[in-house]
């Protein structure tokens, strides 16, 4: 008996290994197939459609699937036809959430948005619920030891970055959204690897503690789960204690 429950055991972590795999897949294959839609199939001149490749690289994609991805952005192959959809919420502790996603079929997806909000304390509101608590961002991550904080300096903020923070083994780097790709390019050019994109900020974060803090993040991940959502932001954070608890 003990032999069978290991192996029904290693099956199932394989099964949600592989389940996770695929909801990473999904996600990657329709921002390639709209970057592609949006900008071109030509890696040159299309940053999103870069990056989205890079992500589909780095997580171990197929070449024939990005290569799929990328004939049904630009029409050479059948597909569904997504769109990009933003959904504003509140959780528990007044929480403020953005949920950005892709979907061919809106009145499902927002449906089944809603009933995540409402099985974790929150719910979903209309265009101005959260956005007015979030800055639209890029934001470009690198790793420590590929940069000094003086080349930071001449390099990227030269190039149009705010901001630069110590995150650990990282340096993360904030620009406006337009200089994004300017700054990734000047990085680039001088040799140091970087990775980036344009995300939601909020301008300030609320502190969350005990049961709320556990169906926050629980409400974060029920979102991130769902195949039509590509990222989820909200505006709360977890002292070191808290996150001690529940871990």
């Amino acid at each position: 008996m003990s032999g069978h429950s290991k192996w029904a055991t290693i099956k199932r972590k394989k099964a949600i290994l592989d389940s996770r795999r695929g909801k990473v897949f999904t996600k990657i294959i329709k921002e390639i197939t709209v970057a592609t839609r949006m900008g071109g199939g030509d890696l040159a001149g299309n940053a999103r459609l870069r990056k989205a490749i890079d992500d589909a690289k780095a997580a171990a994609m197929p070449a024939d699937t990005i290569q799929r991805a990328v004939k049904r952005g630009t029409g050479e192959l059948e597909g569904a036809a997504y769109e990009e959809v933003v959904y504003e919420g509140t959780g528990p502790h007044g929480t403020l959430f953005l949920v950005e996603g892709m979907t061919d079929n809106r009145n499902r997806t927002v449906a089944e948005i809603r009933k995540i909000f409402e099985r974790h304390s929150g719910l979903l509101g209309g265009s101005g619920t959260a956005g007015w608590a979030f800055d639209r961002k890029g934001i470009i991550a690198l790793d420590k030891k590929s940069a000094t904080e003086d080349q930071l300096m001449e390099v990227a903020v030269g190039a149009g970055a705010e901001d630069y923070v110590d995150a650990g083994e990282e340096w993360q780097l904030t620009t406006p959204p337009d200089a994004l790709s300017i700054v990734l390019d000047a990085l680039e050019k001088a040799k140091i690897a970087s990775k980036g994109s344009l995300a939601f900020v909020p301008k300030a974060k609320k502190q969350v503690g005990g049961r709320d803090a556990e169906v926050a993040l629980n409400l974060v991940d029920a979102l991130d789960d769902h195949d039509d959502v590509q990222n989820v932001y909200a505006d709360f954070e977890l002292s070191d204690e808290e996150l001690a608890k529940i871990s």
